[in-house]
């Protein structure tokens, strides 16, 4: 049940999910399934949500061609100022700094290991000047 959860989270980020919806389609309550969530993976439904949105935000500023607004919109968050709040805190920098430091900063680096250096932090907040 858990792995289908996390496993449509990661598929359908982009949509618009909640944990009501989520516990609705594996047929149990949103409470349980928040608790067993945690239990399983160290963080409820929403945080692990929230990071899969961030991981794809970084790719998409990487990119540069999008602007903050934009890559918030295409990755599922419909709050542009929960957007920022919860990419600073995964990633330590905001997403317009982390835009403009990360353009042309992965050119020529393996996929295997852009993806090592660019994973926000889980289960715990980013040290402030993380990424500076």
């Amino acid at each position: 049940m858990l792995r289908r959860v996390r496993d449509r989270m990661d598929r359908e980020y982009a949509q618009p999910l909640d944990v009501e919806a989520l516990a609705r389609g594996v047929h149990v309550s949103a409470g349980h399934l928040s608790r067993e969530f945690r239990k399983a993976y160290g963080e409820s439904p929403y945080a692990y949500l929230m990071t899969r949105r961030i991981e794809r935000a970084m790719a998409l500023l990487r990119r540069g061609d999008l602007s903050v607004t934009d890559v918030c919109f295409e990755v599922g968050c419909s709050s542009l100022g929960t957007f920022s709040t919860r990419f600073t805190e995964l990633v330590g920098v905001s997403p317009s700094s982390y835009r403009r430091q990360a353009v042309g900063e992965m050119d020529g680096m393996p996929s295997c290991e852009s993806k090592k250096v660019t994973r926000p932090i889980r289960n715990r907040e980013a040290p402030s000047g993380a990424r500076t």
